[in-house]
């Protein structure tokens, strides 16, 4: 199963929906983040998770000695 790293982010109440959507892009664009969730508060308050895959990449064996 793959591992996965998180990050939030949170969007005052008076926030315009477009620069949201612009803060959201540029974390999937740059960060390669990916929209996992989000909740809108009855405050107006919302929050944002991203998430990204983490790649594990196995070390190559040692070269032997001469």
């Amino acid at each position: 199963m793959p591992e996965y790293e998180f990050r939030t982010i949170v969007f005052p109440r008076g926030a315009a929906r477009s620069a949201i959507r612009q803060e959201l892009a540029d974390h999937a664009e740059y960060g390669r983040w990916e929209l996992h969730r989000t909740v809108v508060y009855m405050s107006g308050k919302q929050r944002a998770w991203l998430r990204r895959k983490i790649i594990r990449v196995p070390r190559p064996p040692a070269l032997p000695s001469l």
